[in-house]
């Protein structure tokens, strides 16, 4: 059960438990919503898992990138090389050999970016997930933390 579903479930708790009068305030099961924090507290060595993935794959990403320039940016100057022997097309094979090897850099400038976007956007996602998961632990421990009424306050209150 991943963190959302018990989010979720301690969500329809709050929603289905027995109201206190002229109070808004709702009575809950603590062993349960006990229960329900442990649960998310077992889940979330996965979702720090799942973000060390999203890293090294990032990493993964770059170096693919990077050894992909250093192939085209070799094969530019290979092809320079070659080029260069001609003695006729000489400049133009030098002038399009610079091309090439403007082309390669853009080419893995452009998948180093989308690389570290992607990763941005997983990170981000993932961030905002575990604080909003953190937020209602909060809300939770802060809710069990309020002592209950008992019926003579509550009937005090009411009047």
């Amino acid at each position: 059960m991943n963190v959302i579903e018990i989010l979720e479930e301690m969500e329809g708790m709050v929603e289905g438990g027995s109201r206190v009068p002229l109070t808004g305030k709702v009575l809950l099961d603590g062993e349960n919503l006990l229960d329900c924090l442990d649960r998310i507290r077992s889940s979330m060595p996965e979702e720090i898992r799942q973000a060390r993935w999203v890293t090294k794959e990032r990493e993964r990403i770059l170096k693919e990138a990077r050894e992909e320039a250093e192939r085209m940016i070799k094969e530019a100057r290979n092809h320079i090389d070659r080029m260069a022997a001609e003695s006729e097309v000489t400049k133009k094979a030098h002038a399009r050999s610079q091309e090439i090897i403007g082309q390669a850099q853009e080419s893995a400038q452009e998948l180093r970016a989308g690389a570290l976007s992607y990763a941005e956007d997983v990170l981000a996602k993932l961030e905002a997930n575990l604080e909003k998961n953190l937020q209602t632990i909060r809300e939770g421990r802060q809710q069990l933390r309020q002592p209950p009424r008992k019926p003579a306050e509550q009937a005090k209150a009411a009047k």
